[in-house]
């Protein structure tokens, strides 16, 4: 594991984001142009053209969707696949890569026409999409509205005696209080990871009260959480982990785990695209049930029903422990926090004259999945509470231009430098620490130094292969960052529970 402090001058390169447009991705905004003459530019803008002309044929707008997508640049796919759907209407490829990106943003409908379309044109070459439309409409069409809530569902059919351990059942066993319902233990914990590890399936009761037994905590906090550190007390943010089972237990090995001493905050996205979502769920509820106010759980993008339908998780759910189990992981994930403001309690040491602090003079950190919001400004009744955007919190990206744009993705904004620092300074932050993208280094420290991206999924679905890392918070809110790579797991491919072949899709 490699470790650096905050105050290192060797930071990560930022992988930034740009409005969508006709440029390639936006990495290639970064490099140097020096030595380059007027006469070299003319000539590269005439080759520049003879190549669009050559080029910007509809194949060449749907491969770079098709690449766009790949890169998770939905916004920028989306306009690629419909400057090809311009360039010919009847080009089916290139409504079928707008489908697929349509899929991926949570906009079921849009895609439904679109592959309605594909179909139309060409009904032989692909037939299975005539398979995934009726899946997606009739999903659509049994979604009943008013539906009870699950827990309450879960509850009442735990107590009609419907979900009893199952007699077959030969894992571990959790332990009843003095009350007679059920505790959770770090033993059991120990004991559920290697069973996990066994490739084995907890029963399906103690699934739902991991589940319940983590709820019973979420929906008492508040969508902004506030953790204080007191003098001794580290927190550890940890970005996306999407499913990857295994590289999360050596991440805990590198964290520790909760005690009262020592903090996680799991910074969302903890399921889809890894197969062993439901390993890692289970793992991070499990933790919060018995350390209520030392492990933490921020809400991602893909705590959301449209992605675990798309991205696996729904798939995997039911496939492992059946339709109602899904049900209540998905009523459950409404009730995570959206942040976590960490607040140093000590005054801090080490400062700049660029350090922005709490009124109090302290550090302190907004950490959140995405990033800011459409607007600037603290919240009439406290910090930003005003500005609670679901949408924005999830999903939205920094970008080294200033001011705000479109995202890449194709929901949400980006926001740059001077959104940040204003923020920042209107709310007394010292930083915002986010996730929602892959660094190549597991973290990157952004908008001078006010905005950090950590990462915590190393060698992304398999393909990546970048670091992950981890944030580590003490008293006076001074940062260390750590690194770590990929670790060794079962021969299981991501989003192996991916339902409909949107698996070969989307990877």
């Amino acid at each position: 594991m490699d470790e650096s402090s905050s105050t290192s001058s060797s930071t990560p390169p930022s992988r930034a984001s740009t409005a969508p447009s006709s440029l390639p991705s936006p990495e290639i905004q970064t490099l140097s142009l020096g030595g380059v003459t007027d006469e070299d530019r003319a000539e590269a803008a005439k080759i520049k053209t003879k190549a669009n002309q050559a080029f910007a044929n509809a194949t060449y707008w749907c491969n770079r969707a098709a690449a766009r997508t790949k890169l998770e640049e939905y916004g920028f796919a989306l306009s690629d696949a419909s400057r090809a759907i311009e360039v010919d209407p009847k080009y089916a490829k290139a409504f079928y890569r707008r489908a697929t990106c349509y899929l991926q943003i949570a906009k079921p409908q849009l895609a439904v026409a679109d592959f309605k379309k594909v179909v139309a044109l060409e009904p032989r070459n692909y037939y299975p999409t005539q398979k995934l439309v009726r899946r997606i409409e009739f999903e659509k069409a049994i979604e009943v509205e008013g539906e009870k809530n699950p827990v309450e569902r879960c509850h009442e059919i735990i107590a009609e005696g419907g979900c009893e351990v199952e007699k077959t059942y030969a894992g571990p066993q959790l332990s009843t209080g003095n009350d007679g319902n059920y505790v959770m233990t770090e033993e059991f914990i120990k004991a559920m990871i290697e069973w996990f590890k066994a490739g084995k399936n907890l029963s399906r009761r103690y699934a739902w009260e991991i589940i319940l037994g983590a709820c019973s905590y979420f929906v008492k906090e508040e969508s902004l959480v506030n953790l204080d550190l007191q003098e001794g007390v580290t927190c550890d943010v940890i970005g996306d982990v999407h499913g990857q089972f295994y590289d999360l237990l050596n991440l805990y090995s590198l964290t520790g785990t909760p005690t009262e001493k020592h903090c996680l905050l799991m910074n969302g996205d903890l399921v889809d695209r890894g197969s062993w979502s439901i390993e890692v769920i289970l793992t991070a509820f499990a933790y919060k049930w018995l350390y209520p106010t030392r492990m933490f759980i921020n809400r991602g993008n893909h705590e959301a029903k449209d992605m675990n339908r798309t991205y696996g998780f729904e798939g995997e759910a039911k496939h492992k422990h059946g339709e109602q189990t899904y049900k209540l992981f998905a009523h459950v994930f409404t009730t995570l926090p959206l942040a976590t403001l960490v607040s140093a309690t000590k005054a801090p040491t080490k400062t700049s004259t660029t350090t922005i602090l709490s009124p109090q003079g302290l550090k302190r950190y907004f950490v959140v999945h995405g990033g800011l919001f459409s607007k600037d400004g603290p919240g009439q009744d406290g910090l930003m509470c005003a500005y609670l955007f679901l949408f924005q919190l999830l999903w939205t990206d920094p970008q080294t231009q200033p001011g705000r744009g479109p995202s890449k993705r194709g929901v949400g904004i980006a926001f740059g430098p001077d959104v940040t620092k204003r923020w920042c300074s209107l709310n007394g932050i010292t930083s915002i620490i986010r996730s929602h993208e892959v660094r190549q280094d597991g973290y990157a420290v952004e908008h001078d130094g006010l905005c950090t991206t950590v990462f915590s999924a190393p060698n992304y679905v398999d393909q990546v292969g970048n670091k992950g890392a981890f944030i580590r918070i003490d008293a006076e809110g001074e940062q260390k960052y750590f690194q770590f790579e990929a670790t060794p797991h079962p021969p299981m491919k991501p989003m192996a529970y991916a339902q409909g072949g949107l698996a070969s899709l989307m990877m």
